[in-house]
């Protein structure tokens, strides 16, 4: 079968309100791209989901909607609008500087990834204190604002846990935890996925399967971080899920304490992730 090639949208094309400027990527589900609120007069994001995707894979982006609305959060990426314009779903957000993953092209010095880092265990740990699984981190998911803010977004896969987990093996290749990848999501994952982001930026590579310690790259993570942070990376990235944090709270709070632990001028990143 012959997949059809998604129509995307072109610099200067009117969506509704808002003036396409540039495509700032395009997925496999949607696309996204930087335009301008020619009522508003600012630049916004647009992400638009394909068209003819399935019902199933549409209402996915409705919740990302409704539930980024309900996790009123500095760290999370809020929705300036959602709604359906001349029969496309479209979500609008804040126009953010780069992602993550942009930012780890370039080196970073050790007090300003710690800094984004606290910012991104912040915002999981929110989600999750609102029984919120996100499902998909990765740096592609954490965009970086002026002044080194981080917003998380994209929770287009996210679970809502009560009592049970809708089974799901959803997420992105990579920084997938392994339960996950078997359908099983749960805090735990997205405590996995955050210790393989944490990795990636400390260490400059990403471990794969089968996550056995130690990883490549070790030595440079060791280089570069306290033994307190080593220790929270490599509980995080432990293969059964019992042997991890709970969840990105606890995880949070391990974090906070090593950075109570550094040096008058390294711990600046954490006053720099509380100021808001």
């Amino acid at each position: 079968m012959t997949l059809l090639k998604p129509k995307l949208f072109k610099a200067r094309q009117l969506v509704g309100k808002y003036r396409i400027q540039r495509r700032i990527a395009n997925g496999p589900l949607a696309a996204v791209y930087q335009a301008f609120d020619t009522v508003l007069c600012r630049r916004v994001a647009l992400k638009i989901p394909h068209a003819g995707l399935d019902p199933a894979i549409l209402e996915d982006f409705r919740k990302e909607a409704r539930l980024a609305v309900r996790l009123e959060h500095p760290n999370i990426l809020p929705v300036f609008n959602a709604s359906f314009i001349d029969g496309r779903f479209v979500i609008v957000t804040p126009l953010g500087e780069q992602t993550l993953a942009d930012r780890l092209v370039k080196r970073m010095a050790t007090t300003t990834a710690l800094n984004l880092m606290g910012q991104a265990l912040a915002a999981v740990a929110f989600a999750h204190s609102k029984r919120v699984i996100h499902c998909d981190i990765k740096p592609e998911n954490f965009i970086l604002f002026p002044g080194n803010r981080v917003r998380l977004g994209d929770f287009a896969f996210a679970k809502r846990c009560v009592r049970t987990i809708k089974a799901s093996g959803s997420g992105t290749l990579g920084y997938i935890a392994p339960e996950q990848a078997m359908g099983r999501p749960m805090f735990q994952s997205d405590v996995f996925s955050l210790g393989l982001v944490m990795y990636r930026v400390f260490a400059g590579t990403l471990p794969e399967w089968p996550y056995s310690w130690p990883p490549p790259g070790l030595k440079r993570l060791e280089n570069r971080l306290p033994d307190e942070f080593v220790a929270i990376v490599r509980r995080a990235l432990k293969i059964k899920p019992t042997q991890r944090f709970r969840d990105a709270i606890t995880m949070e709070k391990a974090f906070t304490n090593a950075i109570e632990k550094l040096s008058p001028e390294e711990s600046t990143a954490k006053h720099q992730k509380r100021r808001n």
